[in-house]
């Protein structure tokens, strides 16, 4: 059964449930794990700076090893690489669960992000290649779907386990599933076409030194930025960390433009697509983010919800995802990308506009539900066309460590978001003489509502310069490229079936 799975015709729908699966277990656990940071909070008696760690140290993780993960997958086999990553992750999970104190928590996240990495660096190349460049959006679309669905079960199923069971098994309930991804992954996926870095008889070198310069940057820019708050952001352990990350970002850019087997082609930052594109994503992410992260704590600490009921609050708007992304990705094969990235980002923004003028203590859900809802419409509409729109400039070959570039744009925005909105709502309560732990949260909600209005003001117009970028970015180019590797792939199609623009803009 399993030699006509793999060599039958429907072979990319079975790999592609096998990755999604993985996709989805992922997805599902970070939703699981932000409706339980209240009650993991609570549990460890500790405040809002220290309990975000738990989100923090997974994404920092994360983003610190997607680059050097997405080139390394791409100089061996990256079937391995994706089951060793889920390995790692689900027995990290097993260790989260077990943890007997936050410090542990923290460190085995930390140790789930290793894993994390090493999946996400593969995960939407494999995708990718088992799909023809013409139906690229489509592959993207159905991958936003099931990240869409992995957003509804988590948060509900993760608030329905921690009412019942506690939040432990937000974090226990990832060992049977990643046993069987894991099996799933061994038996069907056979590799075909997956190793795309390579060219027949080419031989890549691993840039150890621009692993190490870029690891360095991001790890000392984003605890810079994580620490900012509690060690004051004049501070000179502040000031140094800043400048430590600059000194260590040159020498990679040096390193980078001058070695013969770069870890990212930092030329390709030449192409209009990918440094507009790469830019409005980190934005759209962070805007997301910040606000996300703040939701469970309002609708526990402030309305008064259950983990059950905020994890079911924030379904419609996962549901949302899942619906639009799909159809994004098909209308963005069809019609180009613009548009639907002006408008979605453009959605998202007014959704986040609205949070930061009219959220009150006692917002009623007839308000709350919608606007997620515009939000979650907006960021699938815009996320899809913007990453189609990346791949559309780089080659083929390229697409493992571009990828993991748009992996590593989302979790790095998404530390810097957790980071920035808890600084602000901290800050901002502490202005009024309130205290950040859980229990000021319910006593004094207008402060921390404070901190949210502002959390969400700074965040639409950040958006809305993701707006004015996307504009910039423009739509298809006219010309193909020449050679280019998926004007080769296509050039046996039907010319009504081509995609238009599958082209290097330089």
């Amino acid at each position: 059964m399993l030699r006509s799975i793999t060599q039958g015709a429907h072979y990319k729908w079975w790999a592609l449930g096998t990755i999604a699966a993985g996709i989805f277990m992922t997805v599902m656990d970070h939703g699981s794990a932000a409706v339980a940071l209240p009650t993991i909070a609570s549990h460890f008696g500790a405040d809002l700076p220290a309990v975000q760690w738990v989100v923090v140290a997974y994404s920092l993780s994360v983003s610190v090893l997607l680059l050097p993960m997405g080139r390394f997958s791409d100089m061996v086999d990256r079937k391995k690489v994706y089951i060793t990553g889920f390995a790692i992750y689900t027995l990290a999970a097993a260790l989260s669960g077990f943890s007997p104190s936050l410090t542990i928590l923290i460190f085995a996240r930390v140790i789930q992000g290793i894993g994390s990495s090493m999946v996400q660096a593969n995960m939407t190349v494999m995708i990718l290649s088992i799909f023809p460049g013409h139906e690229r959006g489509k592959a993207l679309g159905y991958q936003t779907s099931v990240v869409g669905t992995g957003a509804i079960v988590g948060p509900a199923l993760g608030g329905l386990i921690v009412g019942e069971f506690g939040w432990r098994y937000v974090f226990l309930i990832n060992i049977p599933v990643g046993i069987v991804v894991i099996a799933a992954a061994m038996f069907i996926l056979d590799n075909r076409g997956f190793n795309l870095g390579a060219q027949p008889g080419q031989r890549i070198r691993f840039d150890w030194l621009g692993a190490i310069l870029s690891g360095g940057a991001l790890l000392a820019l984003l605890l810079t930025i994580s620490n900012g708050n509690q060690a004051g952001w004049g501070s000179p352990s502040i000031i140094g960390g800043l400048l430590v990350s600059v000194a260590l970002l040159a020498g990679f850019i040096w390193w980078e433009l001058r070695t013969a087997s770069p870890m990212l082609e930092l030329r390709l930052f030449k192409r209009k697509l990918v440094a507009l594109g790469v830019s409005a994503g980190w934005l759209s992410f962070l805007g997301l983010t910040s606000g996300m992260f703040m939701m469970p704590f309002y609708l526990q600490k402030v309305q008064g919800y259950s983990p059950a009921e905020s994890g079911l609050i924030v379904i419609f708007s996962a549901g949302s995802m899942a619906v639009i992304g799909p159809i994004s990705g098909r209308l963005s094969d069809r019609y180009g990308w613009r548009r639907f990235k002006v408008v979605g980002m453009s959605m998202a923004a007014t959704a986040v506009f609205i949070f930061a003028s009219t959220l009150t203590e006692n917002s009623h859900l007839g308000l709350i539900i919608p606007v997620l809802i515009l939000q979650s419409c907006g960021f699938s509409l815009f996320n899809v066309p913007n990453n189609s729109s990346i791949l559309s400039a780089v080659e083929r070959s390229r697409y493992g460590v571009v990828l993991a570039l748009t992996h590593l744009t989302r979790n790095s925005a998404n530390v810097a978001g957790v980071a920035v909105a808890t600084a602000i709502v901290v800050a901002t309560m502490g202005s009024a003489g309130v205290e950040s732990n859980l229990e000021s949260v319910a006593a004094n909600p207008q402060a921390f509502i404070m901190g949210l209005h502002r959390v969400f003001l700074i965040m639409g117009i950040l958006m809305l310069v993701g707006v004015t970028l996307s504009i910039l970015q423009g739509g298809r180019p006219k010309e193909a490229p020449a050679g280019g590797a998926e004007e080769r792939e296509e050039s046996s199609e039907p010319s009504s079936r081509r995609t238009e623009g599958e082209a290097v803009s330089e």
